[in-house]
């Protein structure tokens, strides 16, 4: 071993990271991230203690506002910060809870039964990677101030500025450039995260204003997860009514609406103490075996299965199925998985649910027989053609290993790589194109696989439909990592999955419609971040001595213009990437080290439900306004994303 590191390794050398010092030295143990996922992470931390707030039954507004100068106030009318002095730090209660890591209302279990924000870590987190953070306290009759900049440090203690006959709290936060990649909030990510708090709090108000655009919406829903969950199954033909599932064990409240509808596609969401727990977790598990249990039991019972038949396992009693899952945890049970909590992982609150879910579900089965059949009977009919499937994926790989698939893999053209990690599948749009990419890849990592047309639309048709599908089952075959439930993403043949379209209206559609099948039966491929889309250059700039560059969009052909006025060049637009020939398509598209991606990534929940609704709808000025507000096309590969 010749390449060892020659600094010193002693006593001295090991760094003590004081106070917010550690988060601004590590933001992705807090926050998960500095893209823009953990940027709005930030909103959520103080959205979420005003929640708290609202959950201990004190609030019943919140007001997020994202001001002009790019900073977001979050306003509360809850009963304020404690405003007295803390005597063991010998500091002021506010400088305490925002300054001082796992210290807050939280821990001693007076403060909130529940809670949201875990331990107390959020709001002095984000204090930490903001360059300026001003905290407004209305509480016994004064209103106070108290003001941090640069990463926590104090720059006015608490200060009584006047008198007040309301109650509550303003923070406003202003993230520090110097931490995130970009300190530009979506209005369109931060409405459907508090959409989603007020459907789980029902009748609680909650106001987003944006001072920039000019535009405000309102959020306050009466009966909430009922609304949560047929906004959730809008445009789907509903089996039965949304039932609602209501219980209380060992101090954990457990509250769940479900519906079954003729869809072919699951979505089920989780909240523990109104956070999205968008990896699942023990209360989702739950929420599984008591429906698995209480739909067998009955279909036993009223004898549309019988004892030797196999029982209807989860996969089969989840097709069509649209619920959402709100756990409430005491503050001394609550575990996630992670600070970001992304996973919910109480122990108690697995039992809780599945003994509610199950009690609660099978007495709504004795009472609603018609529709309980109606549910078994589409649960048996999925199994059917779940094994349909698994005979044509079995008859794929048959075909594939006596080599005589030739209308399917025939089209692909292979890689010689032996590490799957570092293989990449660029899915072409167009023989021409595809020509083109076949001759300029590198063979030994790239994989080309032509398209022909528009493939078939996952959001309407059933698995048993999508494997009929030539163009489907070629992609499936491809990628060799099963499709709907069977899909494992260790097993696919490619680290990246690659799109790669024209720049124009046909383009985008068949992005969508791939992106729709991914969302819809390969869902694990993008949350795992294998999925890229290929960003071509639009215009050449070809100069007198034969010399070229590319620009990627208007913009860069704007700049490019005002810095070359008085230079001779010739300027030439791709209409396609047939138009290109094998050298242009590998130096813009396809060289790993030139190439521009744009990364997909899925917010799991409504947010993502209502994307792709909006991509895959007729509402033109809907789609252009998501599209702005939520996709970024860099030139930084880092940082570049679609985020739904």
């Amino acid at each position: 071993m010749s390449d060892k590191v020659t600094a010193a390794y002693n006593d001295d050398s090991i760094e003590v990271l004081e106070g917010l010092e550690a988060v601004r030295k590590r933001p992705g143990m807090y926050i998960g991230s500095t893209d823009v996922k953990g940027l709005h992470h930030l909103v959520w931390e103080i959205v979420d203690n005003s929640i708290d707030e609202a959950l201990a039954g004190y609030a019943t507004k919140i007001t997020v506002t994202l001001e002009k100068d790019g900073s977001v106030s979050v306003e509360d009318n809850g009963r304020g910060v404690p405003i007295g002095m803390n005597k063991k730090l010998n500091k002021s209660t506010p400088e305490v809870i925002f300054s001082v890591l796992h210290a807050g209302g939280k821990f001693g279990g007076n403060g909130y039964k529940t809670s949201g924000g875990l331990h107390g870590v959020g709001s002095s987190v984000v204090n930490a990677l903001s360059s300026r953070f001003d905290v407004t306290i209305y509480r016994d009759g004064i209103v106070s101030e108290i003001k941090f900049k640069d990463g926590g440090k104090l720059v006015e203690p608490l200060t009584k500025v006047g008198k007040t006959s309301k109650t509550g709290t303003v923070v406003n936060f202003l993230p520090d450039k110097a931490i995130f990649n970009s300190v530009k909030f979506s209005f369109t990510t931060i409405s459907e995260r508090l959409r989603e708090s007020a459907l789980l709090n029902s009748g609680l108000r909650i106001d987003l204003i944006d001072q920039i655009n000019g535009r405000t919406v309102s959020f306050q829903f009466e009966n909430g997860l009922e609304e949560f969950v047929k906004e959730l199954s809008e445009n789907k033909v509903s089996i039965t009514p949304v039932i609602q599932l209501r219980g209380s064990e060992k101090e954990i409240d457990v509250e769940i609406a479900m519906e079954y509808t003729e869809d072919y596609s699951e979505t089920v969401l989780g909240f523990a103490n109104n956070v999205k727990t968008s990896d699942g977790g023990t209360h989702i598990t739950g929420f599984k075996t008591g429906l698995n249990k209480a739909i067998n039991n009955y279909a036993l019972e009223v004898g549309l299965l019988k004892e030797k038949d196999k029982r209807l396992d989860s996969n089969d009693l989840k097709e069509g199925l649209v619920a959402v899952v709100s756990v409430k945890v005491p503050e001394d049970l609550i575990q996630y998985e992670g600070q970001t909590k992304g996973k919910l992982g109480t122990i108690e609150a697995r039992a809780a649910v599945e003994s509610i879910t199950n009690q609660h579900l099978s007495f709504w089965l004795r009472e609603n027989k018609e529709l309980a059949k109606q549910i078994i009977e589409k649960a048996l009919m999925a199994r059917r053609a779940r094994e349909e499937a698994r005979k044509a994926r079995q008859a794929i790989r048959d075909s594939k290993s006596k080599t005589k698939n030739k209308t399917m893999l025939g089209k692909l053209m292979a890689c010689s790589g032996k590490k799957k990690e570092d293989n990449e599948l660029f899915l072409v749009e167009g023989d021409s194109a595809a020509g083109s990419a076949r001759k300029g890849r590198d063979s030994k990592t790239q994989a080309i696989l032509p398209l022909k047309g528009k493939v078939i639309n996952a959001e309407k048709a059933k698995l048993a439909d999508l494997m009929k599908n030539e163009e489907i089952n070629t992609i499936i075959s491809a990628i060799g990592a099963g499709v709907g439930n069977d899909f494992d993403p260790k097993d696919s043949n490619y680290g990246k999955i690659i799109i790669m379209t024209d720049a124009d209206t046909d383009g985008a559609h068949i992005q969508t419609l791939l992106l729709t099948f991914f969302y819809r039966y390969m869902r694990d491929l993008i949350n795992e971040k294998h999925v890229y889309i290929a960003l071509p250059p639009l215009y050449q700039i070809i100069f007198s001595d034969h010399s070229s560059i590319y620009l990627w969009d208007e913009k860069d052909l704007e700049e490019f213009v005002k810095e070359n006025e008085n230079k001779r060049y010739e300027l030439k637009r791709f209409k396609g990437l047939g138009e290109m020939d094998d050298t242009q398509l590998w130096e813009t598209t396809m060289d790993p080290n030139s190439r521009k991606l744009i990364q997909v990534a899925i917010e799991d929940g409504l947010q993502a439900e209502r994307a792709f609704k909006i991509l895959m709808g007729d509402n033109a000025e809907i789609r252009k306004e998501w599209i702005q507000d939520n996709v970024k096309f860099t030139l930084e590969d880092d940082d570049a994303g679609i985020i739904l």
